[in-house]
């Protein structure tokens, strides 16, 4: 049995815990085998914490014996990206630049993970402080995509995304600055949730500032709304944070009849490979045929990379302006670009820039009033050849950087948006595909609820695993 443990969902591995079937220990054990046995081919994990990790499956186990766990996601294995504090482990961040010695306290998010009873893992690779959308450093070296391992599972989460989609854990936590949750999901075929900005208390603040959302990834959207519960609310230590009651299983289960659902397969602006496009156009039409209303319409605004990079870049300079140069030769080379060029961006800029950002707010808001959620591919292109930034037939020296192939992600961390990405297909090459969904500001429940619908419809996460 305990074989088969580690590719259970959250959801059945709780309902397992109830009726006795097998205990938090043995699910454990199952995936800390399953880590053992293949994470040397995709390394995704930095450190693990096995003791403490069957210590509290062994608590866990019973509180479930006595009829008494603390939530729906308690015995659990949860991987936590490498850059949340967790009391015990180190917080590398996938830099050589930062402290190897043990965090003193858990984040807000881990805290709540921990007190809901999650067993905690380890810490899942990442590039160094996120910054780009591919995952290696030059701490962790190269994660691998399970689908392919000659490819990249996405970043800056892509650790998270990796593990969760090769059965090394249900449940994983992710930030996202520019698309680090949804970027990883759609490479690595799983399910990964851009709470609404706020939503996931994040503490310590990201240099990112508001640009900046945590969230959860996993295989199947009930187990996104599990870990999305269990993490989220108001918290002190965020003044960003907002009230967020807990989204009752029942409210993403109505289906999408009656929805009204704006499509836009390029957002206006977006060069998208032919099949991610064929899949998401397919995605479109199966909501179509659930009932919702697809209407085929671009939001109206052009293309904000630049607003993006300078909000991005400015952040990453103020974070790393103090550092000597010995120990910025130490960084990622294209992070190291990233400062030279973020030395140029003016105050004038940086003002420029935030104007534009709350005329595109104002812009996607007023558009949105007319639907209950807008439908994108999650990005422009299959997973492609690791270590590299971009696709070999993309111009690695684009003004736009990284980002050139991921259109559909950074507006939303502008706007602030919740965003979702669900697996909608395959590529002939056997590669994932993702269907972004975005809701209105603060509604992630009809976003999580149309996902649900379509991943009821359509599967794909579920009917499908990588051969390792």
């Amino acid at each position: 049995m305990t074989e088969e443990l580690h590719w259970m969902t959250a959801a059945d591995l709780v309902r397992g815990y109830e009726r006795g079937d097998f205990t938090p220990v043995e699910a454990a054990e199952a995936v800390f085998a399953r880590i053992d046995a293949v994470d040397g081919k995709l390394n995704c994990f930095r450190e693990l914490d096995q003791d403490r990790a069957m210590a509290a499956a062994a608590d866990s186990a019973a509180r479930w014996k006595a009829g008494a766990p603390l939530s729906p996601i308690d015995g659990v294995p949860t991987g936590i990206k490498d850059l949340f504090e967790v009391e015990g482990l180190r917080n590398r961040k996938g830099s050589k630049t930062t402290p190897d010695e043990p965090s003193g306290f858990d984040c807000p998010a881990v805290a709540r993970l921990r007190a809901a009873g999650a067993v905690i893992t380890g810490k899942t690779n990442m590039p160094e402080f996120g910054w780009k959308g591919v995952n290696d450093s030059p701490l962790t070296g190269i994660t691998r995509n399970p689908w392919d391992t000659n490819t990249t599972p996405g970043g800056s989460s892509g650790g998270a995304s990796a593990a969760c989609a090769a059965g090394m854990g249900p449940l994983h936590i992710g930030t996202d600055g520019g698309g680090s949750i949804r970027i990883p999901a759609a490479f690595a075929g799983i399910v990964g949730h851009k709470a609404h900005f706020g939503r996931v208390p994040y503490y310590p603040a990201s240099a990112m500032g508001t640009l900046a959302h945590a969230g959860p990834l996993a295989r199947t959207v009930s187990d996104t709304l599990l870990m999305l519960n269990a993490m989220m609310g108001e918290d002190t230590h965020d003044w960003f944070s907002i009230p967020s009651p807990k989204i009752h299983g029942r409210a993403i289960e109505g289906g999408v009849k009656g929805l009204r659902i704006a499509y836009s397969p390029r957002l206006g602006y977006a060069r998208v490979d032919e099949e991610v496009a064929a899949s998401v156009k397919a995605a479109a039409e199966t909501l179509a045929e659930l009932g919702a209303e697809i209407i085929e319409v671009d939001p109206g605004f052009d293309d904000p990379a630049d607003i993006f990079n300078v909000l991005w870049q400015s952040g990453a300079h103020g974070s790393f302006r103090h550092l000597d140069a010995a120990r910025k030769a130490e960084m990622d080379p294209g992070l190291q670009k990233v400062l030279e060029v973020a030395e140029g961006i003016s105050l004038g800029d940086y003002m420029d820039a935030q104007k534009a950002r709350a005329d595109l707010g104002t812009s996607v808001k007023l558009f949105m009033a007319d639907y209950d959620a807008l439908i994108t591919p999650s990005l422009a292109v299959p997973a492609f050849e690791a270590g590299r930034l971009v696709p070999e037939d993309w111009d690695e020296n684009a003004s736009n950087g990284w980002i050139v192939w991921t259109p559909f992600s950074y507006p939303f961390n502008l706007t602030q948006q919740p965003a979702c990405s669900v697996p909608c297909g395959f590529t002939k090459a056997g590669l994932p595909v993702g269907l972004q969904v975005v809701g209105r500001m603060f509604d992630d429940t009809t976003v999580l609820r149309i996902a649900r619908a379509y991943e009821e419809a359509n599967p794909v996460a579920t009917s499908r695993r990588p051969e390792l």
